[in-house]
């Protein structure tokens, strides 16, 4: 008989499956194999908030395998990931499963390597109750609130909308921030350059004040009292002063951090960063390796690294770049003081395994974040850059202009790798000409600039995340589904990379605020997590926190019931560019059963309506009219000419920045199960080319993946209404834009197949 071992992923089963070899079955669970019912609340508050679990619909299959496979083993480990979803998932194994205490154990491991694998399995243990209740304290906690506020929302302001415990005070946070910008003051000031010459090199002196120190100058007035003292006089540099400065790499990778910087520097967003380190985590199958975990997991807030890969890095490190580049001492890293710590930092499972040599095996968005992930954790273990720095105080009549440059001595850590931030990034200190104190630079001209203050920017995804961990609202495994749910709710929209709320968002957080003041309260929510940390820590009941929160809430939401009785919010509608050809008025976006669409502002008077469609800014291959990006009724993005119905011209595909070789052309992206190609769309011209593809991409594996809300019954699932969408047009074929043939879509996981993680 062998050993099962059962862990939530295929990718995952594949790679310890080499690592174990023979006596050992791994088996896949695809997640949490049972969950609170979905068309029912399923926590009896009157009873000490006692959950019901029951089977997920669809998982029959997978419960009967993994139970034939447990019947059949000798013993079971539970190796669900490590944490406390994972934690609750082996304990929901053990339940449905029937497995006998006495040959089930559960083991964890940070990194899926042989070593860290085999280690695990010689050290099992017990499920941990205090993980599994913390995280069904959570899961509760948030059933509670979306199954009771988001009826409360269908009746009050719009149907279909969700609210949570962290989604809406995040929502808020975004809204605050927005008002903060409306609200802002912008207030006058001034800068003086000036361009200077010595030694036949040219550089900048910027106005720094006079001998008593820093002067501002608030107005044009100003400005030209410093530009009539200075005018003809000479220049002379009072002092220099020379300095070497250190600069220190930045700590390796938590999952905030990670996807802060991935937004940065790769232009991804925090959802799909944790899925494709989710791949890489679970294991890629490379050229001379197999199939390999690649990094450590990538829900962490710490920061500490195993000793091994600490000598390891400095081994590395030693050889690449030689003993100048290696500290005396590994660093270490402090964690902050309310972080989880149960795991590592993210870092490279193999420090000497380089993101070239494995190119050739990843996909670019695997190659991209692994190579992000490697040359950050090797960075940090390299000696402090050196830079020698320079600082120049020039006088003209009784005015100080004052000049800096600085220039790398030493490159340390900065030879592999320079962290990025989200504010603008300052013009680089070019290194100045050789100054000394008596020098008389030659006056070249003079650059007076008007300015004024900036408002604080709007929230990215990066620094919205920031915010979040530094807050305390929601932990790692949060923050990337919750920023999704209130985009798909659409509170929140995207202006390019910022965050702005809707008007939805505003009538949404302002309700909240008014009724449920809680709830939206940063201050609230971040407590509540410290409590599920007692929780997980064995400190308190996880009944006594439901209970504790429960009843004011229950109160506060009888009270919003009275106070808006028969009554409903209106949610302002956005006003467009577009101008209503009918009477004028410029026309507004509202939401209909198909989706949003432009209407006259005018009805009833005016009942002009027109689908919303977006320039692509690329002509139509046809008949060289702008191509449009339209929505179907179904909801699905089609490109049409803006021609229509005089150019008929119309596609599924998706214009890309490729160039048709042959015609020079817009090269489209045909991309569907059967058939991945570029094509070109022009009359005549045939080309197209099979698109690379490196396996199939593994979803992002997430506690809560959408807001909890109750599920509507009498409605048509996804699954069937994918069964009954007519098939997807080949991208060969074009046909009047006027009613195109529905694109099919794909199936989707149902949100009780998750577990959600955004509340």
């Amino acid at each position: 008989m062998a050993k099962l071992l059962i862990v939530e992923s295929p990718a995952k089963a594949k790679t310890i499956t080499k690592y174990l070899g023979a006596g050992y079955q791994v088996r896949a669970s695809m997640g949490h194999l049972r969950d609170l019912p979905k068309k029912e609340m399923g926590v009896d508050v009157e009873h000490d908030f006692k959950p019901t679990y029951l089977p997920i619909a669809g998982k029959d299959k997978i419960i009967s395998e993994l139970k034939t496979a447990a019947d059949g083993a000798d013993f079971v480990y539970l190796a669900t990931d490590p944490d406390r979803e994972g934690e609750a998932i082996s304990w929901h194994l053990q339940q449905l499963l029937s497995l006998d205490g006495s040959k089930t154990q559960r083991v964890t491991f940070n990194e899926i390597t042989k070593t860290a694998v085999t280690e695990a399995i010689k050290h099992p243990r017990e499920i941990d109750m205090d993980l599994v209740d913390a995280q069904q304290a959570r899961r509760i906690l948030d059933r509670i609130v979306g199954y009771k506020l988001s009826p409360f929302l269908w009746r009050k302001v719009r149907t279909g909308l969700s609210a949570g415990r962290v989604q809406s005070v995040v929502t808020r946070m975004v809204v605050d921030r927005e008002r903060e910008i409306r609200a802002f003051v912008p207030q006058e000031y001034w800068s003086i350059d000036v361009t200077l010459c010595q030694n036949g090199r040219d550089f900048a002196a910027h106005f720094f004040g006079d001998a008593k120190g820093k002067r501002e100058l608030p107005d044009e007035n100003a400005v030209n009292a410093v530009l009539g003292d200075i005018a003809g006089k000479p220049y002379l540099v009072d002092s220099v002063k020379n300095a070497k400065k250190k600069r220190q790499p930045a700590p390796p990778f938590t999952t905030s951090t990670l996807q802060q910087e991935a937004s940065r520097k790769l232009g991804m967003t925090a959802k799909r960063t944790m899925a494709v380190a989710q791949e890489l985590y679970e294991g890629v199958e490379l050229e001379g390796h197999g199939v390999t975990g690649l990094i450590t997991y990538m829900r962490t807030d710490s920061l500490r690294i195993a000793d091994e890969a600490l000598a390891a890095a400095r081994r590395f490190i030693d050889g690449r770049f030689g003993g100048d580049y290696k500290p005396a001492r590994a660093r270490v890293f402090h964690t902050k003081k309310n972080a989880q710590d149960a795991h590592e930092a993210i870092r490279p499972a193999d420090a000497f395994l380089e993101p070239d040599q494995i190119r050739r095996s990843l996909t670019p968005d695997q190659y991209r974040l692994y190579k992000l992930i490697w040359s950050r954790f090797i960075a940090c273990q390299m000696s402090d850059a050196v830079l020698d720095t320079v600082s120049a105080d020039i006088s003209c009549d009784k005015w100080i202009f004052r000049a800096g440059g600085q220039s790398v001595a030493f490159p340390g850590f900065l030879a592999l790798y320079e962290e990025s931030t989200d504010e603008a990034k300052e013009e680089e200190n070019a290194p100045l000409p050789a100054l000394k104190a008596g020098d008389k630079p030659e006056y070249r001209g003079v650059d007076p600039k008007q300015h004024f203050t900036q408002p604080p920017a709007r929230y990215t995804e990066a620094s919205l995340i920031k915010a979040m961990e530094e807050k305390g609202v929601g932990r790692p495994s949060t923050y990337a589904p919750t920023i999704s749910v209130i985009l798909e709710r659409e509170y929140v929209t995207k202006e390019g990379r910022a965050l702005k709320p809707t008007n939805l968002g505003e009538a949404v957080t302002d309700l909240m605020i008014d009724k449920f003041h809680d709830i939206v309260d940063v201050q609230f929510t971040s407590s509540m997590e410290e409590q599920l940390d007692r929780v997980e820590s064995g400190k308190v009941d996880y009944r006594k926190i439901l209970e504790s929160f429960y009843h004011g809430f229950d109160a506060e939401l009888r009270q919003a019931e009275l106070d808006l009785e028969k009554k409903r919010i209106k949610v302002p509608d956005e006003e467009s560019d577009e101008v209503c050809e009918l009477c004028g008025r410029k026309m507004v976006i509202k939401s209909g059963r198909f989706g949003k669409f432009l209407a006259c502002p005018g009805y009833p008077e005016c009942k002009n309506t027109k689908p919303i469609t977006q320039d692509t800014g690329i002509t139509c291959p046809k008949c060289g009219g702008r191509l449009l990006k339209k929505k179907s009724k179904s909801g699905y993005y089609y490109y049409g000419c803006e021609r229509n119905p005089d150019c008929d011209f119309m596609t599924w595909d998706s214009p890309t920045k490729k160039v048709c070789p042959s015609c020079g052309g817009v090269a489209f992206r045909h991309y569907t199960k059967e058939d991945k190609r570029y094509l070109c769309h022009k009359p005549g011209c045939g080309w197209s080319e099979p698109i690379a593809t490196r396996g199939r991409r593994k979803a992002e594996n997430t506690e809560e993946t959408t807001a909890e809300k109750p599920a509507k019954t009498g409605k048509k699932t996804a699954k069937t209404a994918a069964k009954k969408a007519p098939a997807k047009k080949t991208a060969a074929k074009t046909t009047a834009a006027k009613k195109p043939a529905e694109k099919k879509p794909a199936a989707k996981k149902t949100a009780a197949k998750k577990t959600e993680k955004a509340q």
